[in-house]
């Protein structure tokens, strides 16, 4: 995970719009917000991903 995917997991989890373990809710808010890399890891790094909420390690 690159910092600037790190910078916007961040971002989406301090609007507060969505619990973050709800991914497609997370997609679609990075979308809205142009977080297209976000999008993208989403897809093809589910698991780093929730690692990273679960333990805030990369």
């Amino acid at each position: 995970m690159d910092k600037k995917v790190k910078a916007q997991i961040l971002a989406v989890r301090d609007t507060g719009l969505t619990n973050m373990f709800d991914t497609r809710a997370v997609q679609r808010i990075a979308f809205d917000m142009d977080f297209f890399e976000l999008v993208t890891f989403l897809e093809e790094h589910k698991d780093k991903y929730v690692r990273f909420i679960l333990t805030g390690e990369e």
